[in-house]
């Protein structure tokens, strides 16, 4: 598990003659969903780009970065700001789980006030949760031996009309994968900050 953490890298050059199968995507996909959500509402969802109609899109709206082009496909993360909604299929795992009606119910209402009660609330419910699958991603990329970049110097709104999301939903970054172009060097890593730089405890 260390390798993972020390060796995953964002590449920014990807061989474009290596594809992914779905079948790997898949397997990508369903490990790093094991990722924590509130309530276990897994209040995420994704497209997968991958024709070139579509790589020619989310190019347009990424600031036309190559590595969308060249990498076999470019994953769009998105929260629901709905999520929380007693319409999250979700809610019935718990119940199916659990067969408590009053227990369930107080769950639905507290999800409802923590995540729901204003904009600013349904958009960190939104945003939080996919970042923590987002970084799941990124480490079942990097097991199954291939690379990724993330992305957030995106045209939101843009990449948001091009796909024709849903306004309940939130674009929070967008994810290449494939395997690096080994004739192109990647750089050192740069020194992290310490703990004693960013950690205060109190």
């Amino acid at each position: 598990m260390v390798d993972i953490f020390e060796n995953r890298r964002s590449v920014n050059f990807f061989d474009k003659t290596k594809d992914i199968s779905n079948d790997l995507l898949k397997k990508i996909i369903e490990r790093a969903t094991l990722a924590p959500s509130a309530f276990n509402l897994q209040p995420w969802e994704i497209i997968a780009v991958r024709s070139e109609e579509a790589k020619q899109k989310l190019f347009e709206t990424s600031n036309r970065q190559p590595k969308i082009l060249e990498a076999p496909v470019t994953l769009i993360i998105l929260g629901d700001k709905e999520g929380f909604s007693e319409n999250n299929s979700s809610w019935k795992v718990m119940y199916d789980a659990f067969k408590n009606e009053e227990s369930l119910k107080n769950s639905q209402n507290a999800a409802a006030f923590l995540y729901g009660s204003t904009e600013e609330r349904k958009i960190k419910f939104a945003e939080s949760n996919a970042g923590l699958l987002a970084m799941s991603i990124m480490y079942a990329v990097k097991e199954q031996g291939l690379d990724s970049h993330p992305m957030s110097g995106i045209d939101f709104e843009g990449i948001a009309k091009a796909f024709d999301i849903d306004s309940s939903k939130s674009v929070v970054m967008t994810i290449a994968i494939g395997y690096h172009d080994d004739s192109k060097e990647i750089f050192p890593r740069l020194k992290r900050k310490s703990f004693d730089e960013i950690v205060k405890i109190v």
